[in-house]
């Protein structure tokens, strides 16, 4: 029976892995994506939409389809479902395979605040800027409703959830962005301060070398730690190395 691979996650590395495994011989593979972006992008193999209900629902969910490998390749801060699939793993002995891109790391001339939480985020705000660039996403907005004496422009793939800051400005739009393009806009909206979770990767670290550029410091989110015992690998090769020595990635 052709090896079944479940990859989790809707990320940008999640879609190359879908496109590079399902180009081998005799390699099943389904992407399941959280649903909570309405249009995703096209995507390789076969796909599921929505939650498992927990990792008890997720383990049966691995017996059910005659799951061989899970690939957890979901966004650093999906800490729930990275817990859940290692729970899952550990109850129906199916290897998991975390994918985590390494995180940002400040350079020269980065004005950097490092946070553990966007609550904590929200603490240090009022002293380093009035006019905001939230990118942290449209969940976790109530973080900051309290804010009123600062502007946010928040930007966010789909619309935010209430409960917003009272003076916010939504952008919608979807990276990755060049550096002239977040330059451009930090000068447009008169920005003093930038919000980010450390999601790591290229396609969103353009607003960094924008900020630094521009003198503007940078609030950053820290991810959260992984489960105990659980260690990733930084890219699409080493999943790919840790699937052909569980021997399922023939053909490579």
């Amino acid at each position: 029976m052709s090896p079944h691979i479940l990859i989790l996650g809707g990320t940008t590395e999640a879609r190359e892995l879908a496109a590079e495994l399902t180009a081998l011989p005799e390699v099943r593979v389904t992407t399941s994506l959280a649903g909570r972006v309405s249009r995703p992008g096209a995507l390789a193999g076969d796909v599921r939409i929505g939650g498992f209900g927990g990792a008890e629902g997720l383990a049966a969910w691995l017996r059910e389809h005659h799951v061989d490998a899970v690939v957890d390749a979901t966004h650093p801060f999906a800490g729930t479902i990275t817990a859940n699939a290692a729970r899952a793993g550990a109850a129906t002995g199916v290897p998991v395979v975390v994918l985590r891109r390494p995180g940002w790391q400040p350079g020269p001339g980065d004005q950097w605040h490092p946070v553990a939480s966007l609550a904590e985020a929200a603490d240090v705000l009022p002293g380093l800027g009035r006019r905001v660039l939230l990118t942290t996403g449209r969940l976790g907005l109530a973080a900051f409703a309290h804010l009123a004496r600062l502007h946010f422009v928040v930007r966010t793939v789909e619309p935010p959830e209430p409960p917003m800051p009272p003076d916010v400005e939504v952008l919608l739009a979807r990276g990755p962005f060049t550096v002239v393009d977040e330059a451009a806009l930090l000068r447009e909206h008169r920005i003093d301060v930038v919000v980010t979770k450390d999601s790591g990767g290229a396609a969103t670290a353009a607003k960094l070398t924008a900020a630094r550029e521009a003198g503007v410091p940078v609030v950053v989110v820290r991810r959260p730690p992984l489960p105990e015992g659980v260690r990733a690998v930084p890219d699409i090769a080493g999943v790919l190395e840790r699937l052909e020595r569980l021997g399922l990635s023939p053909g490579r």
